[in-house]
């Protein structure tokens, strides 16, 4: 168990809140879950250093049980063993390919879909590969609280070069795993990749939790 920063617990102090005034019909209880939610938002404010009005803008109305955000992504090998990564438009450093998970939409063809429209390649998805908890690793702190999915993917393109970076990526290439680019943290980090990569070349595809 992991010592929770104070960030991660303003965001438990919200989500309980949540939870509360979505079910309570008490008009006492509704103050008071309205007073911790304030208590937990104005936290949240202080640690990301970033007003109210900027913390309420990242949310949606709670109208349903709080959940995390899932962020679904692929880690794809061409023929060299060299992995797949694409340069984020918003901060100019590297990923695996993938984004948020679409309503509607399993995860696999999230990152399948991802995959091909962020970078030209088809794919499938071979495993599961890791399901991480981001609060569990070094990212950045961040308002949302997000699970982390990602898959294997193996080529199915006839050609691995053929590579066309999506309009909002700079750039698409292949790199080895001990020669990582600069990498986008909040997105992924290198002790991510090599886990997973390690796995991959050991023939292990179970799934990495936490």
């Amino acid at each position: 168990m992991i010592e929770q920063s104070v960030i991660d617990l303003a965001k438990r102090i919200k989500a309980i809140a949540d939870t509360g005034l979505l079910y309570t019909s008490d008009d006492f209880d509704k103050e008071r879950y309205a007073e911790l939610k304030l208590i937990g938002e104005k936290l949240l404010g202080q640690q990301l250093n970033v007003t109210l009005e900027k913390i309420n803008s990242f949310f949606n109305k709670c109208i349903d049980y709080p959940t995390p955000k899932v962020d679904v992504r692929v880690l794809v090998l061409n023929s060299q063993k060299q992995i797949l990564m694409v340069q984020e438009k918003s901060d100019s450093k590297w990923s695996l390919p993938g984004g948020w998970a679409d309503i509607g939409k399993a995860p696999s063809e999230v990152a399948i879909g991802e995959v091909f429209e962020e970078t030209g390649l088809k794919i499938t998805c071979k495993c599961l590969s890791a399901v991480f908890d981001k609060r569990m690793h070094a990212h950045p702190p961040q308002p949302y609280y997000v699970y982390k999915m990602v898959f294997y993917g193996e080529l199915i393109s006839t050609d691995e070069n053929l590579l066309k970076p999506a309009f909002d990526v700079l750039d698409v290439s292949w790199f080895a795993v001990g020669d990582l680019p600069p990498l986008s943290t909040d997105r992924i980090l290198s002790s991510q990749i090599e886990i997973i990569y390690k796995n991959i070349m050991d023939q292990k595809f179970t799934t990495i939790f936490d």
